[in-house]
């Protein structure tokens, strides 16, 4: 990034006490540009993005502080202005909270700026930025599409600014949009007049560093159009990618739909794992089956199913849901999870799944997983006729499908638990 100091004279520091662009607050009309002496042309469009997502919680104001009023304006307000009394900037987008859209908005109506465009901010100030680079390249495609925004060029170069600092000089700002379209990236610096140290990890003093080797940043800050948008899509966009797939994953965690087929048994086991599941901040659907009306819509809504089958290990049932399942063809987006519950009578022996089912489970989830990326897991539980018993079981089932369904462990697949 080339520096610029405070005098907007490239590569020479300004004094180390004088504030960065000192001025008056402006006061000729909004949208208005008067030639400056000395007075300079920018032959390339240029834009400006104003990040206003701050609560007041730092400064310990009830009003944010791009809010609060000077002389009957919105401190806001006399930044806008500064910047739109530069004729050769096109556009200023201000990225506020969204709980803020609609007085930025009245603040935009009631001041007559003309070349602001009021966009939402994210939970940062980087994702602000962001959200503010983004809208102008939206502005890009809508002029294109013929959407009615108005007309105007790409821009070349983005202006940061602070939202806060109306004290901008129309000079310093063409020595940062010179810079950054010939260098990509332009910014103000002042020299340090602090002393700065570096730190052990333990927290101790090490060294004082060198003063005159090192500036402090400041804004305002420009970039070349492609350089900003492209570094934002580079940084965020794997971690957004991974944030989103993080929540997309937790929310089709978060239900399942429970198979009964018609069986009294086996209704009376899903009602006791709805009332189950509700403390795991689960919710199951119960349904006879997948074919018509509302049934079916469970297997276009849900990634999650629990086959119940009551009495003798009833195989057929489960392949024929797997079968529904591999026609969805919903796999690549997400490895849907079928549990098999087998309910058994207490007077069964112990280990009522043999030695040969417990195998065709085994391939069967092999070849599922294999397949059509479906993930198979089975569950025994044995019917007791004692409720206090028969509660912790069902407790037990509930828990152990919420854990297989949030975790989706590939080292379970095929294998049956007991409840």
């Amino acid at each position: 990034m080339t520096e610029l100091n405070q005098t907007g004279r490239s590569g020479v520091d300004s004094e180390p006490d004088r504030p960065a662009q000192p001025g008056a607050f402006p006061t000729d009309e909004p949208g208005k540009s008067e030639p400056q002496p000395g007075e300079g042309s920018v032959d390339f469009p240029v834009s400006v993005v104003l990040p206003a997502g701050g609560t007041g919680e730092r400064t310990g104001l009830q009003t944010p502080k791009q809010f609060c009023t000077f002389l009957g304006r919105p401190l806001i307000s006399y930044t806008i202005q500064a910047f739109e009394r530069v004729s050769w900037i096109q556009r200023v987008v201000v990225v506020v909270a969204k709980e803020n859209m609609d007085l930025m908005a009245d603040i935009v109506w009631r001041f007559q700026h003309r070349r602001v465009r009021v966009v939402a901010g994210g939970s940062t100030r980087h994702r602000s930025i962001s959200s503010g680079v983004l809208a102008l390249g939206e502005e890009e495609e809508e002029e294109e599409e013929g959407q009615g925004r108005p007309a105007g060029r790409r821009p070349e170069v983005i202006i940061v600014h602070d939202a806060v600092r109306p004290f901008v000089e129309e000079d310093f700002l063409r020595e940062i949009a010179v810079a950054a379209k010939e260098h990509g990236a332009a910014g103000a610096v002042r020299p340090l007049v602090s002393t700065v140290i570096a730190a052990t990890s333990e927290g101790y003093l090490d060294h004082s560093l060198e003063r005159a080797r090192y500036r402090a940043s400041e804004m305002p800050q420009g970039f070349a159009y492609d350089v900003i948008r492209q570094a934002y899509q580079r940084v965020t966009y794997k971690r957004d990618l991974a944030a989103a797939e993080s929540i997309v994953k937790e929310s089709l965690s978060r239900s399942a739909c429970v198979v009964t087929g018609a069986s009294a048994a086996a209704i009376e086991l899903a009602d006791a794992l709805q009332k189950a599941v509700g403390p795991l901040d689960m919710e199951l659907h119960v349904v006879p089956d997948l074919v018509g009306g509302a049934s079916s819509r469970c297997l276009l809504e849900h990634w999650n199913f629990i086959q119940v089958s009551v009495g003798d290990p009833r195989l057929s049932e489960v392949e024929a849901l797997l079968t529904e399942l591999q026609a969805a063809e919903r796999a690549p987006l997400h490895p849907p999870v079928l549990i098999w519950v087998c309910v058994r009578s207490v007077s069964d022996r112990p280990s009522a799944v043999g030695a040969a089912e417990a195998t065709a489970v085994a391939e069967l989830a092999a070849s599922a997983a294999s397949r059509w990326n479906i993930l198979l897991y089975g569950i025994q539980l044995r019917r007791s006729q004692e409720a206090e018993h028969w509660q912790r079981s069902v407790l037990k089932v509930a828990k152990i499908a919420s854990a297989l369904i949030h975790e989706r462990s590939a080292a379970l697949v095929g294998q049956i638990m007991q409840a």
